[in-house]
C-alpha cells in the first residue's frame, strides 16, 4: 500500500511538472514573438480565419496542452474532473455567487464596456463573414476560450490536491495555488482600486473551486469562463 501510495505521488509530480513545463514553454514563445503575434491578430486585412487559429493555439498552449497532454498519457476521462451532470445547476449557481463581488467591483470601477459572452480581439471580423463563419469561429472560441480555460483550473487543482491532500474542508493547497496562478498571470496594480480586484478575483477564483469539490462538479468552473470571466 506505501509503495503503491508513492509511486501515485511519483506520477502525480510528473504529471505536474508536465503543465507547467508546457505552459512556461508556451509563455516564452509569447514573450518573445507576442507583439508579432498580437499585430497579426489585430490586422484586419488578413483572412480571419490564421488570425482566429493563430490565437486559439496560443490560448490553448497555455490553457489546455498541458492537461490535454497528462490526460491523454494517464487515459483519464472528463468525468473524473467533475464533468458530470449530477449537481451541475447547484455548481453554476453557486460559482455565480462567488463572482457577485468580482463582477460588482467590474461595475463600480467604470471597467464594465458591455457584456460579450464569446467574444474575443477577431470577432467582429468573424460576424462580417457570415453566419457560417460566426458559428464555426464562436464554437472554436466557446471550446478554447471557455471550456479549456476553465477546466484547467480544475484539473491543475485537483492534481495539486491529489499530491498534497488536507483534510480540511474549506482549504486545500490546489486552490490557493491556482487561485494565486491565475491573479499572478493577469496584470496586476497595488492601488486601492488594484487590490480590491486582487481580493475580488482570489475570492471568485478559490469560491468557484471550493464549489467544484463541495459538489464534485466542475460545470460551474467551465461557466465561469465562457459567461463571466472573458465577458466581462
Amino acid at each position: 500500500m506505501e509503495q503503491q501510495i508513492k509511486e501515485r505521488k511519483k506520477k502525480l509530480t510528473i504529471d505536474l511538472w508536465i503543465i507547467a513545463l508546457v505552459t512556461i514553454a508556451v509563455y516564452i514563445v509569447y514573450g518573445v514573438f507576442g507583439s508579432r503575434i498580437m499585430s497579426f491578430c489585430k490586422n484586419s486585412d488578413i483572412s480571419v480565419w490564421p488570425r482566429l487559429l493563430t490565437a486559439a493555439a496560443l490560448e490553448f498552449g497555455i490553457a489546455g496542452l498541458g492537461i490535454t497532454i497528462v490526460g491523454l498519457m494517464r487515459k483519464e476521462s472528463f468525468a473524473s474532473f467533475g464533468l458530470r451532470w449530477e449537481n451541475a445547476i447547484k455548481a453554476v449557481l453557486w460559482t455565480i455567487v462567488f463572482f457577485l463581488p468580482y463582477i460588482l467591483f467590474i461595475f463600480l470601477s467604470g471597467q464594465f464596456e458591455g457584456y460579450e459572452p464569446l467574444s474575443i480581439m477577431v470577432t467582429p471580423d468573424l460576424h462580417k463573414a457570415g453566419i457560417v463563419a460566426t458559428i464555426i469561429g464562436t464554437l472554436v472560441i466557446a471550446v478554447v476560450w471557455g471550456f479549456f480555460e476553465g477546466f484547467n483550473y480544475v484539473v491543475i487543482c485537483e492534481k495539486i490536491n491529489r499530491r498534497f491532500p488536507v483534510k480540511t474542508k474549506f482549504f486545500d493547497w490546489g486552490a490557493l495555488v491556482v487561485s494565486i496562478m491565475g491573479i499572478l498571470f493577469h496584470p496586476m496594480s497595488f492601488s486601492i482600486q488594484g487590490i480590491i480586484e486582487i481580493v475580488t478575483t482570489f475570492i471568485a477564483i478559490y469560491g468557484m473551486l471550493q464549489v467544484r469539490k463541495v459538489y464534485k462538479n466542475a460545470w460551474g468552473c467551465v461557466f465561469a469562463f465562457l459567461f463571466i470571466w472573458n465577458a466581462l
